[in-house]
């Protein structure tokens, strides 16, 4: 066949801006998470059609769930962009009548074969793949996933897996695979409706109408959040727009501290500085103001679970300052926990204490001037005892929770950690009616928070410029009568005991 030139210069007025840059991605995986009508499958339709004309020795192959809604789908999407762009004399494409979906390129023999994942033998049949593109990448198994993903080993110029999904539920495989332990080799692309230039009026209001209609579809398909099935504790429409509005926002900085340390593993104040990393465990929301109070609630490893948490909230405005979440030695916790608190003016410090109680103990030795106290009664004596950190109890698990849950309906500006507000959206009541995550979900950051927000009584409210109070000299009692002061009460016992002029 004789050479024939294509003009392909104006393709990028007939992809979606939003895509066009993928048309040249070369990553393994290209993962299109979007919602309704954002333009993800059609845009992976011209992809192929592109790379079928730009490119030689391809045999790419499209699968869905089922193998009968192939035809009015995606072998449908693919014709019609072969149409649109003026290419139909140089495919070979059967007519509707025939019981074989292909596609052949005339011009270099490069073909799309089609095929459902329902038809097994078909499946184990195809061999030499180039590329794969995976429609509705939701209906399918993550073994069809690991199938597929080992029969791509054709030697093109690269072999590519398409993945295209509306993101129906938060605990799918999808999330886990590519979301939550980011591949290498691999790019996310993530659309709504609003990037989709080419998309009808009445498609929009369709898709806007679910914001009163059906808060799931609005979640999923008008906002591209990841979809919650079953009734959750926290309110999921407030949670997901917050979500959605923060996906594009980064912290102001991730990283961690470094410092030198004493004898007794305590971090040494004036050595204590930030050392910013895209990998870091700990993310800045807010830079420590000095005419802000500040509190650090905390939640540690246990019941299984290997990771730490920390909060920052600014005491004054109720802001989420910083947020600290990791695996951890316990030493490393509570040394990160002390330099997040120094340079948050000396925040005060409520950690978990009923896995571990080695962190507070920590800070105990460490002398650290702001601690939350609990009341706990002696089982000898049966008075009341004042000690530091927070325990979970049935009655305070509870009441935490709730008081979150309350911030969060009344205040969702005031949280900014996109991670943080997942873990809400997985938070669920079981069967016996405890609040707890879903399987195969985390709460470690949730319970942290709650944590936080709940011991900011024993932390001052106001907003004002005066010095930090250092207590830790004060005899135990006079510790315990100072925390259990009230604001004015603070400010009269620490000029009566000269710890202010």
């Amino acid at each position: 066949m004789a050479k024939v030139n294509i003009d392909l210069s104006s393709i990028d007025k007939v992809t979606n801006k939003r895509f066009y840059n993928l048309l040249f991605n070369k990553s393994r995986y290209l993962v299109l998470k979007g919602g309704g009508g954002s333009g993800k499958s059609k845009f992976c339709g011209q992809k192929l059609i592109f790379r079928m004309l730009a490119e030689r020795g391809h045999r790419f192959t499209v699968v869905r769930k089922v193998g009968d809604t192939l035809r009015d789908s995606v072998f449908a999407d693919l014709k019609k962009v072969i149409s649109e762009w003026g290419f139909d004399d140089l495919f070979h494409v059967p007519d509707g009548r025939s019981s074989d979906l292909y596609i052949k390129c005339k011009l270099n023999g490069n073909e799309i074969l089609f095929f459902g994942l329902d038809k097994v033998e078909k499946r184990k049949s195809v061999e030499g793949i180039t590329g794969i593109w995976i429609e509705e990448a939701s209906e399918i198994l993550e073994s069809d996933f690991r199938q597929l993903d080992i029969r791509m080993r054709g030697k093109s110029l690269y072999a590519q897996m398409m993945i295209s999904f509306n993101p129906i539920d938060i605990n799918h495989w999808l999330k886990k695979e590519f979301f939550d332990n980011p591949k290498d080799d691999c790019t996310i692309s993530e659309s709504t409706y609003k990037d989709n230039p080419f998309l009808d009026a009445g498609t929009i209001k369709t898709l806007e109408g679910f914001k009163i209609t059906d808060p799931y579809y609005y979640t999923v398909y008008c906002l591209n959040e990841w979809g919650v099935l079953g009734k959750t504790i926290f309110p999921k429409q407030i949670v997901a727009e917050r979500i959605a509005y923060l996906r594009n926002r980064q912290p102001l900085k991730v990283g961690s501290f470094v410092f030198e340390s004493d004898s007794d593993m305590k971090p040494k104040k004036d050595s204590i500085k930030w050392v910013n990393d895209p990998n870091g465990h700990i993310r800045i929301y807010e830079e420590a103001n000095k005419r802000f109070p500040y509190v650090l609630g905390g939640d540690t490893a246990g019941e299984g679970s290997d990771y730490f948490s920390a909060h920052v909230i600014n005491n004054g405005t109720g802001n989420q300052a910083a947020v600290l979440h990791q695996q951890f030695d316990e030493i490393d916790y509570a040394q990160q926990c002390y330099c997040l608190a120094t340079v948050y003016n000396q925040s005060l410090v409520g950690l978990e204490v009923n896995f571990s109680t080695y962190p507070t103990k920590k800070f105990e030795e460490w002398n650290y001037p702001r601690m939350y106290m609990r009341e706990v009664q002696d089982t000898f004596t049966h008075k009341l005892q004042k000690k530091f950190g927070f325990t979970t109890t049935k009655i305070t698990r509870p009441l935490i929770i709730a008081e979150l849950v309350t911030m969060v309906r009344e205040q969702i500006h005031l949280f900014h950690d996109v991670q943080s507000l997942e873990e809400m959206l997985t938070f669920v009541k079981n069967e016996n009616g405890r609040a707890e995550a879903q399987d195969g979900a985390r709460d470690d950051l949730l319970m942290g928070l709650a944590i936080a927000h709940h011991i900011r009584d024993q932390q001052a409210y106001t907003v004002d410029n005066k010095p930090v109070i250092d207590i830790s000299k004060l005899s135990d009692d006079l510790q315990s009568d100072y925390y259990n002061a009230n604001a004015e009460m603070k400010q009269y016992l620490a000029k009566k005991w000269g710890l202010v002029k």
